[in-house]
């Protein structure tokens, strides 16, 4: 029984990376916040009740690929690559899929993909440093770390909508660099930094 729950989640993972597929396809055309549900599944080949067993909507679609990318790259973190690895990993990613993150990072929607990338940025760093001191941060770690996080997705943003001149290691070495130094410190502690 477990063998075929395993095979119909590859199938699922299958279907929903057709429709990522798709997505990137209309997104080298048309602005994300004119892209339909009926553009996405008429590129892959899918109904619209595909698409909606799978995501609830578009930014759904792109915040889900964006979280398989993070995945890749940030998890590294929790098996001994610093923030600056990790980080190159992520912008590396976006540079590969530059036309999908143009695309993505234009849109201003409210589940856009600016916002899940701040969400998803501040938990792990909240998970991360949680597990390694034992607590949770103190009121002013907490706040250099939401601001941090901001800015790092704001600068990310900028960087992939300017045209990424910088490669992703320059890029990862600035957003470091720019890490509140009461932050920088605990990261520093506990050997997160280079």
């Amino acid at each position: 029984m477990e063998g075929i729950s395993g095979r119909q989640e590859s199938a699922k993972e299958h279907t929903k990376y057709r429709l990522a597929d798709s997505i990137k396809r209309c997104m080298k055309t048309t602005p994300v916040d004119r892209i339909t549900v009926k553009d996405i599944v008429e590129g892959c080949g899918l109904t619209r009740q595909t698409f909606y067993r799978n995501f609830k909507d578009k930014y759904d679609l792109i915040n889900w690929y964006f979280d398989k990318m993070v995945q890749k790259s940030l998890g590294k973190i929790e098996t001994g690559s610093t923030v600056r690895e990790s980080l190159a990993r992520k912008l590396a990613f976006i540079l590969e899929e530059k036309a999908f993150f143009s695309g993505a990072f234009r849109s201003d929607d409210h589940n856009s993909l600016k916002e899940h990338d701040f969400e998803l940025i501040l938990q792990f760093y909240n998970r991360l440093l949680a597990h390694r001191i034992s607590r949770p941060l103190d009121e002013n770690l907490q706040f250099q770390l939401e601001m941090y996080c901001r800015g790092s997705v704001y600068m990310t943003v900028k960087w992939v909508l300017g045209g990424m001149r910088e490669t992703p290691w320059q890029m990862s070495d600035r957003l470091v660099d720019a890490m509140p130094p009461g932050l920088a410190k605990v990261f520093e502690q506990l050997g997160l930094l280079e």
